[in-house]
């Protein structure tokens, strides 16, 4: 099965793609990890991402597209994945299904995972960012194996400066103003299924994968 997961900042979006793919045991697919991947290891696409990030410009979705479609011909792709911080546009959504079409094979679930105000900013406010790698962490959520301290790359882990309550709202105001589009083109194909990202991890989790069982009776674990 291939699965989007998309929600605002704060909802809980990468930690439950990643606990969903190990319940389920299909790869999970996260752009940002993608790319520093793929620039850790210097690939050709990894070192034409670089060359844009040590500009400080956003990596092309062009480049970021071309990742992908070399990860989904990887082996362990076969079952299906998770793909979460992709696609985040209406252009995204449609070179995904592109992609996809070229291998005759097409998203299966797209799953909204949303949260209110009051939840997101509690959550937000707690967020710690390596300013390395990019990885991210959660003081009480996710916290990293030593305090302050990356797991990945072991540089000093640091709040965002603009994660406070007011930037939070105007963040959330612009996120949910550009993703009403994406989640009209997944309602038109009958795709989408919401889910409060309120609740906790856990019953966030059970909830995703009572949902994926419902839809395909070969994930039941």
């Amino acid at each position: 099965m291939k699965i989007v997961l998309l929600g605002p900042p704060g909802a809980g979006k990468g930690t439950q793609a990643k606990r969903l793919a190990q319940r389920l045991i299909l790869p999970h697919i996260s752009t940002g990890d993608l790319l520093r991947e793929n620039v850790k290891h210097v690939t050709p696409l990894g070192k034409k991402a670089e060359d844009y990030m040590e500009k400080g410009l956003l990596v092309p979705d062009e480049l970021v597209a071309e990742m992908l479609m070399r990860r989904f011909d990887s082996p362990d792709m076969k079952k299906g994945f998770i793909l979460d911080g992709y696609p985040r546009n209406i252009s995204q959504a449609k070179t995904l299904d592109e992609m996809l079409k070229k291998k005759d094979d097409k998203i299966d679930v797209v799953i909204y995972l949303d949260a209110s105000e009051r939840i997101i900013i509690q959550r937000l406010g707690g967020r710690l960012v390596c300013r390395v790698c990019g990885a991210n962490f959660h003081e009480k959520n996710m916290p990293p194996k030593k305090k302050g301290i990356c797991d990945f790359c072991e540089e000093k882990l640091a709040h965002r400066s603009d994660d406070n309550a007011e930037t939070i709202r105007k963040r959330l105001e612009v996120y949910r103003n550009e993703v009403a589009s994406l989640i009209q083109y997944y309602d038109e194909q009958k795709k989408l299924y919401r889910l409060s990202g309120d609740e906790d991890p856990e019953l966030v989790l059970d909830k995703t994968v009572q949902l994926v069982e419902k839809l395909d009776d070969t994930f039941k674990v």
